[in-house]
């Protein structure tokens, strides 16, 4: 008796060993990067001399600032009907779908079944008293299923899958904004094109009344015939400017039409734009802290390294053992008649448990896959933080630039204007003649011509600093904490994300 009693004590000891070691064997195993604090960037040189206002973040109709009601038109259209939204929205669908099934994997599960067997065994095999007799056996079970989320792996799960579908949703929204900048900075381009065909158009219109008098001037024997073939080419060189600007109005509203979601004809209803004002910069005092909450590329990469912890949660509860609950319920009997019979009850269940103990390295590496996963996407965060910043910078700078060259620009355009008005008026007096007035009316298209470049490009700078700073949208953003690479459980992610 007293030498089987260790014999019995070696099998709960075997046990407890083999669950120390499989719990322990994740050591060694953690991500390799956390997120940057996005405090820790800088921009005070950058954008100094910036104006800075506590609300200067843009609304969310901010083109409305443009002042053209057909571009309020194009943008509500294409929000409505464009394709590329669709399929943002389908994966949106699609996400909270996949979280819907993580939360189920976690819920207790209840099945019936009924059951009709007819069955026959040789008398060789099951005896002479039931073999060779053609049996009627019918089964009614219920059938109760409940795997425990002991450690939480489940629930990780689910905030994984959480977490994921946020991402989606709120790039959904960075979708919308993409798609609205993309329609203005092409309505904005439309502009140019249509003001470049008429500075083309001057240009031809100038050549041809110098083309002209210098014919009238060489049948006449007082000049060279270089002077015609120079206004020649001038004339030939302004109609290809004019057929450039006008391909590329054609061009661009089809990329319009596109954005909409519509057929090339659509683009031809397009009327010329009427820009009536690029707004001047407004930055917020609080950046960059605040562009968390306000740029939806940088919110979903957020939620992405929050689903990325989770994963990481999951994966580490896949070490230890798993306990489930089931039970079968039913009613067996020979036959229909037999099956309400005081002895047809049948039942079992229990608690169970499993335990990896030896799995050939799958679970390490598993493991090992979700670090990584956490580590891309952090680096995926910090990028985007930093590319959202430098967006800013960057279309702060331009408007700088783009507003001295104006400037500069109109200043020069004043200078040349008052001097086709001093060469008009010398004509009129009969001291020059129209050669000289259309010599001086050239450098002041060639001004005009530059103007409408710069001024199409301050639009888009205006149009990329909206958009760069969010463009009005407050996504629900994950709260930071102080680290998550060494701690895979953060507790960052909302209150809408954490259901038990």
């Amino acid at each position: 008796m007293t030498s089987s009693l260790p014999k019995r004590g070696l099998l709960p000891v075997a046990f407890a060993t083999a669950l120390l070691a499989a719990c322990a064997s994740t050591g060694g195993l953690q991500p390799a990067a956390e997120p940057h604090r996005i405090d820790d960037h800088v921009l005070t040189r950058s954008l100094s001399g910036a104006p800075l206002s506590p609300a200067e973040f843009p609304a969310q109709d901010w083109w409305r600032s443009l002042g053209d009601p057909q571009l309020d038109a194009l943008i509500a259209e294409a929000v409505q009907g464009s394709p590329s939204l669709a399929a943002a929205d389908a994966r949106v669908r699609k996400a909270q779908a996949q979280a819907g099934l993580a939360d189920a994997e976690r819920k207790p599960t209840l099945g019936a079944s009924a059951q009709y067997v007819v069955a026959q065994l040789p008398s060789g095999l099951a005896g002479d008293e039931i073999g060779g007799q053609l049996m009627h056996n019918a089964v009614l079970t219920l059938d109760f299923k409940w795997p425990l989320d002991v450690w939480g792996g489940k629930r990780a799960d689910y905030l994984a899958a959480l977490g994921q579908a946020h991402a989606s949703e709120i790039e959904a929204q960075a979708a919308r904004l993409a798609l609205a900048a993309n329609v203005a900075r092409s309505y904005v381009a439309l502009a140019q094109a249509f003001d470049g065909l008429d500075v083309a158009n001057r240009e031809a219109a100038r050549s041809e009344r110098l083309l002209g008098l210098s014919r009238q001037r060489v049948k006449a024997g007082i000049d060279s015939q270089l002077s015609m073939r120079n206004a020649e080419v001038s004339i030939a060189t302004a109609k290809a400017q004019a057929e450039v600007a006008q391909q590329r109005i054609d061009s661009l509203r089809n990329a319009i039409a596109a954005l909409l979601g519509a057929s090339p004809d659509r683009g031809l209803a397009i009327e010329r734009p009427r820009l009536l004002q690029a707004p001047a910069p407004g930055l917020p005092s609080v950046l960059p802290s605040e562009l968390l909450g306000h740029r939806p590329d940088v919110v979903a990469a957020r939620w992405r390294v929050e689903a990325a912890a989770q994963g990481i949660k999951s994966a580490k509860a896949k070490f230890k053992p798993s306990i489930d609950l089931s039970a079968l319920v039913g009613l067996a009997a020979t036959g229909f008649p037999g099956l309400f019979d005081n002895d047809a009850l049948l039942g079992f269940g229990g608690p169970a448990i499993s335990l990896p103990i030896f799995d050939g390295g799958r679970l390490r590496q598993n493991l090992a896959s979700h670090d990584a996963d956490y580590d891309l996407a952090v680096a995926g965060y910090d990028q985007t933080v930093v590319d959202g910043m430098r967006q800013v910078v960057d279309a702060v700078q331009a408007i700088r630039a783009l507003d001295a060259q104006s400037a500069s620009l109109e200043q020069a355009r004043a200078s040349a204007a008052a001097a086709m008005d001093l060469a008009s008026k010398r004509y009129h007096a009969g001291l020059a003649n129209q050669l000289d007035v259309l010599a001086v009316q050239k450098p002041l298209l060639q001004i005009e011509q530059q103007l409408v470049g710069v001024r199409a490009q301050r639009y888009a700078a205006a149009i990329d600093l909206d958009q760069a700073l969010g463009g009005g949208l407050q996504p629900g953003a994950p709260p930071p904490t102080d680290s998550i690479g060494s701690n895979t459980s953060p507790s960052s992610t909302s209150t809408s994300a954490t259901t038990p």
